[in-house]
């Protein structure tokens, strides 16, 4: 038995990948033992028992699987609030209506979504298992640990949900916050956060904030007197060097020339 065990123990890896478990004898695994001994662990036998029903295991994955992609997540916590056509769909996420019925297809395979036929128009909503309400929950809860002091409308439009990314870039402008983690924070595709931001602002993220970036620092410059250094730090550039050549793009002058520049009009002008 202890041979069993150990032999199975060194070749499970490759046995679990190739789905050979169901070729092993359960009965063999009573009394399993594991090879090293580091204290004993209850009930090894009903565990062991439990990690040899792949099938359960890869039903679990397919699960999380289909919920990897941010737009179906939003689909699918938007569906366990109201029940909806591809159409109402498909505005409210600022899609089209395949793009949308393609992740539909994937959820109602496995099982996190239903639909009814009402004459000519599919209704769709998130099934009435234990599976989907405790799927729910996580994705509630972990979208409240990750943003605890800022409500996101997550069935809000893609354009309102574009202007809250402004708003909240705006407010941490000396964070340099990537797309991915934008798309993330607030469950849209990466490729509908650029295209709608830019038929929003009428040009990329990147040069959007960039233009922001400069405008501030433009005015801690006249304004105060903050050093170079620590201005571009508080726009966002780690680099000074950087931030000069950025901020020489936009006013064709250094930062200290339009410093000086500035100084000397507000003086003619008191």
């Amino acid at each position: 038995m202890q041979y069993f065990a150990e032999n199975h123990y060194q070749t499970g890896e490759y046995d679990f990948q190739n789905e050979q478990f169901k070729d092993w004898n359960m009965n063999e695994l009573k009394d399993f033992h594991l090879p090293h001994r580091h204290g004993e662990i209850d009930n090894i036998d009903k565990v062991s028992d439990v990690l040899q029903n792949v099938s359960h295991f890869a039903i679990v994955s397919d699960i999380f699987r289909q919920l990897g992609d941010p737009t179906r997540v939003r689909i699918f916590w938007i569906l366990n609030h109201y029940e909806l056509c591809v159409i109402n769909m498909a505005a409210l996420l600022g899609m089209s209506s395949p793009a949308v019925s393609h992740h539909l297809k994937s959820l109602n395979e496995c099982g996190l979504i239903s639909s009814r036929r009402d004459g000519k128009e599919v209704y769709y909503k998130a099934s009435d298992t234990e599976e989907s309400r405790l799927l729910h929950i996580v994705v509630e809860k972990i979208m409240e640990i990750t943003c605890p002091k800022e409500a996101v409308d997550y069935g809000a439009s893609s354009k309102e949900i574009i202007h809250s990314i402004h708003k909240y870039m705006l407010e941490h402008i000396s964070e340099r916050i990537t797309i991915e983690e934008l798309a993330k924070k607030y469950l849209m595709n990466t490729t509908t956060l650029k295209k709608v931001f830019k038929e929003e602002y009428g040009t990329s993220i990147a040069m959007h904030m960039k233009e922001h970036r400069m405008e501030a620092a433009a005015t801690m410059l006249t304004d105060s007197d903050k050093s170079i250094a620590e201005i571009a730090s508080l726009v966002g550039y780690e680099s000074q060097s950087r931030f000069t050549s950025a901020f020489k793009s936009q006013y064709n002058l250094v930062p200290s020339d339009y410093r000086k520049i500035n100084m000397k009009l507000n003086k003619v002008h008191e």
